[in-house]
């Protein structure tokens, strides 16, 4: 019997300690393809692989030693041994067998230099791991295997250099309001630190499997410490929902929720293919209906763990990839909402953040640009490392950064969510001196894997003569480009929106509302501090003759009447409003500061109302319902005498006649 026919035969043998549960039966070597000749030793063997296909591990371990014993140069057995110890975690005994085995025929089965190397790396023996590792590529002819040989080589390397250089991990337990004996994981929270919601999974004997997830919400007491957490009424139901991700200001919330048994996805739910992401919207205190993304988000893969960013609109989310054997692999997408209120076509991530191996638990930080996430497919400790990856300047993501040890380790971990400040982690670990499975600690985040600080901005919006709370969409934006930063509704009931904004940063902010005429407001937010959050107060005017509103993100060059790029985001408002309305007709009015000739003043402002009115015509709005005029110096709003008074005078308005 050939070398490689023999190779041939161990790993069917292993293939099938690895697929037990899904084939019934294995066709097994014929007689006389074994190295032993030994009848006796033979039979002993086979009695052992008809226990294996029993999962009788104590039996097939007797077994196999029972036939090593009457033959000690027969090799299946040994190998067979190893992997028997592997498949139970005993990884002494399965390394002792390996070199035991390897010893005995170091050419008989060359993946079992790969199974061994990997079990060393697990156990922390990195220069032995990286040994095998080598021999073992210097055997293999599969080219798969062998990409994980070096990336468990590149593995040995890094992990010898972290452990040398430990970062500061000082894990907190968030206690009994949070934590139970169930387990307790996928931590999601606000833009303000005050609500946390999380997934656990209850065991309540729920049929077919005695256990479910739910989503329970906790809030932060005035003393710091997390309250009781409570069910999420509305959503949570006797089935599964988990991984959930939450809007920055709570409003919105996206989970996961797969198929059952009889092909429903829980209540007054429906779905495209194994598990599907789902969106429900919080008005005052009750969830709407949940809804499934539909395509192309979902699909008849496994879609998961999503992560919304702060403005909104982008949507990050994990997709497992199925093949006959089960979850083939699982990669990173994302998809940014359109116009119509849709989803693009999902996008996966470059290769730099997806590997052929798996990802998953990601997190795009309020910040934008920060990305966390779980992958056994970069150099790390084995199982899942949490790494970070950074947005580069022409939108790819930068080579991903291992958090280091003790953060990561030898186990998997995942579950990982940084908040806005950028300066606390949260995660999921069942460590020694929990309360019960998983539970949720926290961390201070090592400076260098911190994101960039995000406060955020609070605000009302109101009827400006009624004074009742108003349903509007909300945009802040860049000042200086008009490009779009985040984006929210306010709340019907209450007109509370919260959004979030980098810290020390200038906004744009426009609010639409059906009925009302749009506001616009720029404010000089950059002295917001984490602390003091920055608070704004939004109110809206009806449509009717007489009401006006101020373009406050209308700007021209300087002494000019030319239109400046940034104020295109503003244009285009205008431009959709006006199409909105279509027998709306009314009067843009322009007006300066008192520096300079009043002749001047009065020509610029003619000049820049009619600048807005160009703009309009051209972009389809019929001329004769569009008066321009210019006011010069004559109307001021503020004092002349301060630069920041001047900056308010110098202003676009347009009335409605």
């Amino acid at each position: 019997m050939s070398m490689s026919a023999r190779s041939e035969l161990l790993i069917r043998v292993i293939m099938t300690l690895v697929f037990l549960s899904c084939f019934g039966t294995i066709a097994w070597a014929q007689p006389g393809m074994y190295s032993s000749k030994d009848n006796k030793a033979i039979k002993e063997y086979e009695k052992a692989l008809d226990c294996l296909r029993l999962r009788q591990w104590s039996c097939a371990e007797s077994g196999l030693k029972k036939a090593l014993k009457l033959d000690a140069e027969f090799v299946e057995p040994r190998f067979t041994l190893a992997e028997l110890f592997a498949m139970q975690d005993k990884h002494a005994d399965a390394m002792a067998a390996y070199r035991e085995a390897l010893a005995k025929s170091s050419r008989f089965f060359p993946n079992a230099y790969l199974h061994l190397a990997d079990i060393e790396f697990r156990d922390g023996q990195y220069l032995a791991a990286e040994q095998h590792y080598a021999r073992f590529i210097e055997l293999n002819e599969d080219p798969v295997r062998e990409q994980r040989a070096q990336l468990g080589m590149a593995s040995c390397a890094f992990a010898q250099e972290a452990i040398k250089h430990p970062v500061p991990f000082e894990p907190a337990n968030l206690g009994e309001g949070v934590n139970t004996r169930d387990a307790e994981y996928y931590p999601c929270i606000t833009a303000d630190d005050s609500t946390l919601m999380l997934t656990r999974r209850v065991n309540d004997g729920t049929p077919p499997y005695g256990m479910q997830e739910d989503f329970f919400i906790s809030r932060r007491q005035l003393d710091g410490t997390w309250g009781t957490a409570t069910l999420l009424t509305g959503i949570s139901t006797p089935t599964n929902e988990g991984a959930g991700t939450l809007s920055p200001d709570g409003r919105f919330l996206i989970f996961t929720a797969c198929e059952l048994q009889d092909g429903t996805y829980g209540a007054q739910r429906t779905g495209l293919g194994s598990c599907d992401l789902f969106i429900s919207r919080r008005i005052g205190i009750t969830w709407s209906t949940p809804e499934n993304l539909g395509p192309p988000v979902n699909s008849a893969n496994w879609e998961t763990q999503p992560s919304l960013a702060s403005d909104g609109r982008t949507l990050f989310f994990i997709r497992g990839t199925q093949a006959r054997d089960g979850i083939r692999s699982m990669d990173i997408f994302v998809t940014h909402m359109q116009e119509d209120g849709g989803f693009s076509k999902p996008e996966k991530l470059g290769p730099s953040v997806n590997t052929q191996w798996q990802e998953e638990s990601v997190q795009i930080h309020p910040d934008g640009r920060t990305l966390y996430f779980s992958s056994n497919g970069h150099p790390g400790f084995g199982g899942l490392d949490i790494f970070v990856s950074r947005m580069q300047d022409d939108g790819s993501w930068g080579t991903p950064q291992n958090l280091g040890y003790p953060i990561n380790t030898g186990n998997d971990e995942n579950s990982l969510l940084v908040n806005a400040r950028g300066d606390m982690a949260f995660f999921a670990s069942d460590r020694k001196g929990g309360l019960g499975e998983l539970d949720l600690y926290n961390f201070a985040m090592p400076d260098a894997m911190r994101p960039t600080p995000v406060s955020y901005v609070r605000g009302y919006v109101r009827d400006r003569v009624s004074g009742n709370a108003v349903e509007a969409d909300v945009e802040i934006l860049d000042p200086s480009t008009g490009k779009l930063i985040t984006a929210a509704y306010s709340d019907p009931n209450s007109g509370e929106f919260l959004v979030c904004l980098p810290v020390g940063r200038d906004l744009a902010l426009n609010a639409s509302a059906d009925g009302y005429l749009f506001f616009s407001a720029n404010y000089q937010v950059a002295h917001g501090t984490l602390v003091k959050p920055f608070r704004l107060d939004v109110p809206l005017s009806p449509v009717k003759p007489g009401e006006s509103i101020t373009l406050r993100n209308i700007f021209f060059e300087t002494a000019s009447y030319a239109l400046l790029p940034a104020s295109n985001a503003e244009l285009s408002k205008l431009v959709k409003f006006m199409q909105g309305t279509p027998t709306l007709r009314i009067e843009l009015g322009g007006h300066t500061d008192h520096v300079g000739e009043d002749a001047a003043n009065q020509m610029l402002s003619e000049q820049r109302a009619n600048a807005v009115r160009d703009h309009l015509i051209k972009a389809g709005i019929d001329g004769t319902r569009v008066i321009a005029k210019g006011y010069g110096e004559s109307l001021p709003v503020e004092t002349n005498d301060t630069e920041e008074g001047r900056a308010l005078n110098r202003r676009t308005e347009a009335k409605v006649l």
